[in-house]
């Protein structure tokens, strides 16, 4: 993938710590049934971006999230990241080749949700390290160095040795962000990764989230925490209707919104938030 200008980043607005493109996704269509849920999205993820997704319930954010990782296999349209390529087939056919390279996107394409999925019959430190060394085949010395490194960057190693049953919900999601990171991924992509947290607890999971994406890492988020994305994101993404209507830095979509169904969802969502 080659670094291009590309109309929601002028040349002269683009953030310069930004590499090449990472992510590609192109005319991805997804239909259940007669439902059409994403209707010709278009979206580039650069290296090092952080980029927030926002919208209602039901206007196609964590749908596009899953055909990123083929979770969800898209109707039409390519995905491409870090230079593996899926055309979708829409009659299903998964050829062995098509299979692999799903493989090797979910390999660069961690993926994190509302809920833990940590394994309850393992210890956080078993948790960070099954996947790099049963997947990847890394050597079990590397891969507890790896975890104790990302562990304590989440602020968990002395965690280590617990169970899940013994953690809080915001520990479990930061051990989640640890084992994710375990296994090396290009891009870490987050289904509003704090909906399932007591009030008290989403703090602590969004300042490790606002680290990592001050310190580089590649992040596409389903957010409705409309504070950390203006605090993190370099680039907001409202969606509506399973189209992207409008994109960009973060002061200029939530302070200074262009399209009307944007200034809508923001002026309700802001209602909802205070009471009024």
């Amino acid at each position: 993938m080659t670094h291009v200008d590309r109309p929601d980043y002028p040349a002269a607005e683009m953030p310069s710590h930004l590499g090449s493109v990472i992510v590609r996704a192109q005319g991805i269509h997804k239909y259940f049934g007669d439902l059409h849920v994403l209707r010709g999205v278009d979206l580039d993820v650069w290296q090092a971006e952080a980029v927030m997704l926002i919208g209602r319930s039901g206007s196609g954010k964590t749908t596009l999230l899953r055909c990123i990782n083929f979770l969800e296999e898209p109707t039409l349209g390519t995905i491409e990241v870090d230079g593996v390529r899926v055309e979708a087939d829409p009659l299903g056919r998964r050829s062995k080749g098509h299979r692999e390279a799903i493989r090797k996107i979910r390999l660069r394409a961690g993926m994190l949700f509302q809920e833990f999925n940590l394994f309850p019959h393992m210890s956080v430190l078993q948790n960070c390290i099954e996947a790099p060394t049963r997947i990847k085949g890394v050597s079990r010395d590397e891969a507890v160095a790896t975890a104790e490194k990302y562990l304590d960057k989440v602020g968990l190693l002395e965690k280590r040795d617990e169970y899940p049953a013994r953690l809080s919900g915001g520990q479990k999601q930061r051990v989640a962000i640890a084992r994710a990171m375990c296994m090396g991924p290009k891009v870490l992509m987050f289904d509003e990764p704090t909906s399932a947290l007591d009030p008290e607890l989403i703090g602590e999971v969004l300042k490790v989230m606002e680290e990592l994406a001050h310190e580089g890492t590649t992040m596409i988020v389903v957010t409705h925490e409309m504070h950390f994305a203006r605090e993190a994101a370099d680039r907001v993404v409202f969606m509506e209707g399973g189209v992207i209507v409008e994109q960009g830095p973060p002061e200029q979509v939530l302070n200074e919104p262009r399209d009307d169904r944007t200034k809508q969802f923001l002026r309700r969502f802001l209602a909802t938030e205070t009471g009024a």
